[in-house]
């Protein structure tokens, strides 16, 4: 297992080591003593699903109070994933990073607690787990608008379907800032 660093100090990709042959494949997504050797320290509370058709675009999401960590991987299909850092005071405020992620390659991707997250599907369907280290808490439940010019997300598509609440989500700069996580060094 071997994690690669994104452009956000923290935001990591993991690539698993996958025993294939043919048969199939096996391989560990989490293994807690190799997860903290790659500096990743979570607890995990709850496990999502979510099933998503191409083009769907969700996100981007973040809870705050009560951030959630989220270690994200595509158990079918494929995804654009993406991390957008909100922490108030960090030196990468309002930047973002990306990875695909799909079934095979086995990709997962580490996003931290203090970050907006999002990912558009472009394959026919995809089925997408997110593990996290927090409990969902609907009044903490939080988005950022998923085409806001100042974080200029270069996303594979122009005209995503979107949720009504996605569609309604403000723009970063128009979030109020005890709203926001603050960047703890």
């Amino acid at each position: 297992m071997k994690a690669v660093q994104t452009s956000l100090p923290g935001v990591l990709v993991v690539e698993p080591q996958v025993f294939e042959d043919s048969r199939g494949f096996f391989y560990e997504s989490y293994h807690q003593a190799k997860y903290a050797a790659l500096g990743i320290h979570a607890g995990f509370v709850q496990t999502n699903v979510s099933r998503s058709s191409r083009g769907v675009l969700r996100g981007l999401h973040y809870q705050w109070p009560h951030p959630q960590g989220k270690l994200v991987s595509v158990l079918e299909g494929e995804v654009y994933d993406v991390a957008v850092d909100i922490r108030r005071g960090s030196p990468t405020f309002g930047q973002w990073t990306s990875a695909m992620l799909t079934a095979n390659n086995h990709r997962h991707m580490w996003i931290p607690d203090g970050f907006a997250h999002g990912f558009c599907v472009l394959s026919g369907h995809a089925t997408f787990i997110y593990q996290c280290t927090t409990l969902y808490d609907s009044t903490a439940d939080a988005s950022i608008c998923w085409n806001d010019a100042a974080i200029g997300i270069d996303w594979p598509m122009s005209e995503p379907l979107i949720s009504a609440k996605d569609a309604k989500a403000p723009l970063l700069a128009d979030v109020a800032a005890n709203r926001l996580p603050l960047f703890e060094a």
